[in-house]
């Protein structure tokens, strides 16, 4: 029966809300090239297509294949960027262009590949991560060698190290499904070419694609698509509150204690999670008998807890008023379905007041397999005399407890003539109260045992002796020593519950406290500083902060204040930290001979800090107890570096912004202001021709005012697309008409030269804005005019491709130089970029602006055959016509 009290958890439920903003992200998990992915990635497509599904193909690797060229001919397939890279142009997914379409479902091949410099995001699997943003969801295909976690795994059986790698986290909320194929069929593909060509198959035979090999990376593929599904299942579960352990995987719990052979608990769980491949943690249930450990328990503790974390499992400390209590709680919060838990040799005596912890997880466990481990009791025999001396308190208690004793009889002795025999025994309550209530169980008993023998002693006939003449008086004497037992144990209990609270609450102060001053600070140099002096201040440390001032890192606040450089140890930890985004130093796996404990600051943007940890004593930086508030301290300082990394971009955008308003104003001012004296300097020409039609100069004049009316509408064009106030009015056009209107436009400007025009009569119309598309022509025209030599001729070709309509515009120029392609349509950029060298410096800026408003693809590329070449691509959905013409 459902627990009444349990309430989803609201961490899953936010979750769930944030995955409802998002796309959904669906990944074809493979175990190795051929398997499927993508034919079966285009068949699930093409059935949500037909559905009635908006579904564009954003890139897909056909490599050729004709049955894969089949699949995705009933798409839409939004065309890719191309982009200069080593002298050559390559194709990567245009981002912005899918974006711009907003389709319902985007298909999305190879989710681990690389892109070219100069994309956007350096890799794939994070545009995709934009695209979920924006509320498009995304089929991927993602073999398994690609999984971060799973990279050196790969690497130690193929000897092959995959350099593109996706981190496992893009598996959080996303739906996976295996494409599996057995590895003989695999094999008998890869032999009929139908994944490489011969020389590469033959080739891959005889290393990655062995048989081992593939069976190894079939596994995990199962194992890794089984966990995410486990980690989907554990989510819904929490958000519905719902019972159970649900086991269909497994998920290894081990408990550990201050005695003995923890550190055997742990590798025996690790054996277990290895067998079961399951994933596992270590949890210490924190009671307040911590409070009583001495060091060597305290550092067997973290001791224990570090291993367990170098082992692969991670690591949760939990406060509890008992053991059962925390454990219980813990075990089905995690839905656990097996735990390892050690059993110890105690008194019959403790297991009567503190139960027994296996016997209790055995009548709980619903569904739960407990695997106990015996403790080591010749370990354990070495404290038991320190122990006892340690359970039994300090010995000046008993020597209040004997003056309180004291103090009581004499009371008694001077109360009992006015108040009788009978209000004597009530006095001896006090000192038992106050007992128990200030020194536990054990002197509580010790002192109503004292009081019941000193009330018999003084007060009770026979006096001076211990006889026991009346049973009444024998009554009131074990009913001191059970009230003794009663309150010590109901104080305990209150005081134990108390201490966790006020421990809570403190370090919930000090949290609180420590954002609280983050965020009060503006700059680099005091958030530094403040989280120095608050991470000492509250775990009693030394802290050092460290961040890149050129090539290493260098320390930029310390409390107290750092005495010299790091030596080599310590600064190779600190660099294994920030290059891994990982903790070394003392008390960890890498590179303890360190001085220093060293943390990375990880965020979403990287790792922007590294903080340093030590005690003056060289002992253990963190104590067990204080793991889990240096994590959340460490949370909160990245969190502020994140916020000042941001806050200074944002400055740095807004310089850009403003810059630009300026540079638009003051184009705009010119464009306009220049407007009404070059019109009044075409009137004058236009007047002068009328009285002297045959001057030799009038064709130069008319010649530049037209060259500088271009400019001024270039001017005037630029300020609208820098300020996005262009207005679109797409209608279908005859390329061939819009080439004729611009080449007649600039008649006087080609006088002399020779159009070769190659565009076929039955291309099809395009989908674009007359008065945008006759700028760019313009501008295309007038620059090849101006860099084409003199006499060189100028071709205008067009061609219809399957995926879209091409109008090239080449001329017999000296080209581009290599490695400019993509920045010739900078602004102001002569000599370099725009318009090449001798230009305004704005009409290939604005031709890349205006194709860009209206979806238009513009390139640019050196002809084989010399000059350069400048293309306009019309992708499918903006062409009129849908058949394909050759």
């Amino acid at each position: 029966m459902p627990d009444p009290d349990s309430r989803p958890s609201p961490e899953a439920l936010l979750r769930a809300a944030k995955r409802e903003e998002r796309g959904r992200l669906k990944i074809f998990l493979g175990a190795a090239p051929g398997v499927g992915k993508t034919f079966e990635m285009l068949r699930e497509g093409a059935e949500r297509l037909r559905a009635g599904t908006d579904v564009v193909v954003a890139v897909v690797e056909t490599h050729g294949r004709a049955e894969t060229q089949a699949l995705v001919a009933p798409f839409e397939v939004v065309a890719r960027r191309a982009l200069p890279y080593r002298g050559h142009d390559l194709e990567e997914m245009d981002l912005d262009a899918v974006l711009a379409r907003q389709p319902q479902l985007a298909l999305v091949d190879e989710f681990a590949h690389t892109n070219v410099e100069g994309s956007r995001h350096p890799k794939r699997w994070q545009d995709v991560m934009e695209l979920l943003d924006a509320g498009i969801d995304v089929y991927t295909t993602l073999n398994v060698q690609h999984v971060e976690s799973l990279n050196d795994v790969v690497a130690s059986f193929t000897k092959v190290r995959v350099r593109e790698t996706v981190p496992d986290s893009v598996f959080d909320g996303a739906e996976i499904e295996v494409v599996d194929l057995p590895p003989d069929e695999l094999i008998e593909r890869l032999k009929d070419g139908k994944v490489y060509v011969p020389a590469e198959a033959s080739r891959a035979l005889g290393h990655f694609f062995s048989k081992p090999n593939l069976s190894a990376l079939r596994e995990m593929a199962l194992r890794r698509a089984a966990l995410s599904v486990d980690q989907a299942l554990l989510e819904h579960l929490d958000a519905s509150a719902l019972p159970g352990t649900f086991a269909g995987g497994e998920r290894v719990l081990v408990a550990i204690s201050e005695l003995p052979g923890s550190d055997a608990l742990v590798r025996a769980a690790k054996r277990l999670a290895d067998a079961l491949r399951a994933p596992w943690q270590a949890v210490y249930i924190e009671t307040p008998r911590a409070e009583r450990f001495g060091e060597e328990e305290r550092r067997r503790i973290a001791t224990t807890l570090s291993l367990a974390a170098s082992l692969g499992a991670t690591i949760a400390t939990v406060p509890a008023a008992n053991v059962i209590e925390g454990l219980t709680t813990h075990v089905t919060g995690m839905r656990a379905t097996q735990l390892v838990i050690g059993k110890s040799v105690r008194s019959w005596w403790f297991e009567l007041r503190h139960g027994s912890v296996v016997n209790a997880m055995l009548r709980a466990g619903n569904g739960l397999a407990v695997h106990v481990i015996p403790a080591d009791t010749g370990a354990g025999s070495s404290r038991s005399s320190g122990a006892a001396a340690a359970l039994w308190g300090d010995p000046t208690v008993y020597g209040v407890i004997a003056l309180m004793i004291g103090a009581t009889i004499g009371f008694g002795k001077l109360a009992e003539p006015w108040i009788g025999l009978g209000g004597v025994d009530l006095i001896f309550l006090l000192p038992v109260l106050v007992a128990s209530g200030r020194y536990g169980l054990r002197p509580a008993l010790i002192t109503g045992l004292a009081a019941g023998l000193g009330y018999n002693f003084f007060f009770l006939p026979p006096l001076h002796t211990f006889t026991i003449a009346d049973p009444q008086s024998l009554l009131t004497m074990f009913v001191l020593i059970g009230i003794a037992a009663f309150t010590a144990n109901l104080a305990g209990k209150l005081k134990a519950r108390a201490t966790l609270g006020a421990r809570g609450a403190q370090e919930n102060a000090a949290i609180a406290a420590f954002g609280q001053a983050l965020a009060r600070a503006s700059d680099w140099e005091t958030t530094s500083a403040i989280i120095c002096d608050e991470v000492s201040r509250l775990l009693d440390l030394n802290v050092i902060l460290l961040n890149r001032r050129g090539d290493e890192l260098a320390i930029v606040a310390s409390c107290p204040a750092a005495r010299g450089e790091l030596g080599p140890v310590n600064r190779a930890a600190a660099d294994w930290a920030w290059d891994r985004a990982e903790a070394s130093g003392v008390g960890t796996a890498t590179l303890n001979a360190s001085d220093w404990q060293f943390h990375p600051l990880k965020t979403a943007l990287g790792v922007l800090a590294v903080i340093g940890i030590a005690r003056s004593d060289g002992r253990d930086p963190v104590r067990a107890d204080r793991a889990v508030l240096l994590q959340t301290l460490l949370g909160q300082a990245a969190l502020a570096h994140e916020r000042l990394k941001l806050e200074d971009e944002v400055r740095e955008v807004s310089l850009l912004k403003e810059r630009d308003r300026l540079r638009a104003a003051l184009l705009s001012s010119i464009g306009h202001d220049l407007r009404t004296p070059l019109t009044s300097v075409a009137t004058a020409i236009e007047a002068i021709a009328v009285d002297h039609p045959g001057a030799p100069t009038l064709p130069i004049a008319r010649m530049e005012v037209a060259r500088l009316r271009r400019f001024l509408d270039n001017l005037i064009d630029m300020v609208r697309i820098d300020s996005g106030t262009l207005e679109l009015h797409p209608e279908p056009i005859d390329l061939t008409d819009a080439i004729g209107g611009a080449v007649h436009d600039l008649k006087d400007l080609f006088r002399g030269r020779h159009i070769d025009l190659k565009v076929p009569a039955n291309l099809p119309f395009v989908i674009a804005d007359p008065t945008l598309l006759h700028h760019i022509l313009i501008n295309l025209l007038a620059n090849a005019a101006q860099h084409g030599g003199e006499g060189g001729t100028i071709t205008i070709m067009g061609r219809r491709t399957p995926d879209a309509v091409e109008l090239s515009v080449r001329d017999e120029g000296p080209g581009i130089p290599v490695g400019e392609e993509a920045r010739i349509f900078e602004t102001f950029a002569q000599g370099r970029g725009s318009d090449r060298h001798g230009g305004s410096g704005l009409g290939l800026a604005i031709v890349k602006g205006f194709a860009d408003a209206m979806g238009v693809r513009a390139s640019a590329a050196n002809h084989e055959r010399g000059g350069a070449s400048f293309t306009l691509q019309f992708p499918n959905h903006l062409i009129e016509s849908a058949s394909i013409q050759t």
